[in-house]
């Protein structure tokens, strides 16, 4: 078996490269090819498989929708006195927000362990820096 890490054949061992010690059956993150808001509820585990520039879009994603139920909570907590708004409606926008909230740092606490530091904006321009980053790492091993 051919390590991913340091591409050292291995012959005799089946879970540990003989050359550097890494795990041999450890599947390295691989890039998705489309992502969608309701995989930040997966489990850490399997988000923690996912690839940093994935991690970054689901970012994105969540502290968009975060956003938008902060939004509607604080429309709703502030709405004047003659409009009647049920609690179940108002607990519902206050529990969306603090699930967006928990799932957004989840997120950000396992591109902290990569990356050293969470991203202030998720922009275009991060992104783009990244895959620039990404493409040169590729031409330099082919």
């Amino acid at each position: 078996m051919i390590c991913s890490y340091c591409e050292m054949e291995n012959k005799e061992v089946e879970t540990d490269c003989d050359f550097c010690g890494a795990p041999l059956k450890k599947q390295r993150p691989r890039m998705k090819e489309f992502l969608y808001l309701d995989q930040c509820e997966l489990p850490f585990r399997e988000l923690s498989s996912f690839h940093t520039y994935d991690l970054l879009i689901l970012l994105r994603l969540v502290r968009e929708d975060r956003t938008k139920a902060y939004n509607l909570m604080r429309s709703l907590q502030k709405a004047p006195e003659g409009v009647l708004i049920d609690s179940e409606t108002l607990s519902f926008a206050e529990s969306e927000y603090r699930r967006y909230t928990a799932r957004m740092k989840v997120i950000e606490g396992i591109l902290v362990d990569r990356m050293g530091y969470k991203p202030k904006r998720v922009d275009d321009k991060l992104l783009m820096s990244l895959q620039v980053k990404m493409e040169k790492a590729k031409r330099k091993e082919s």
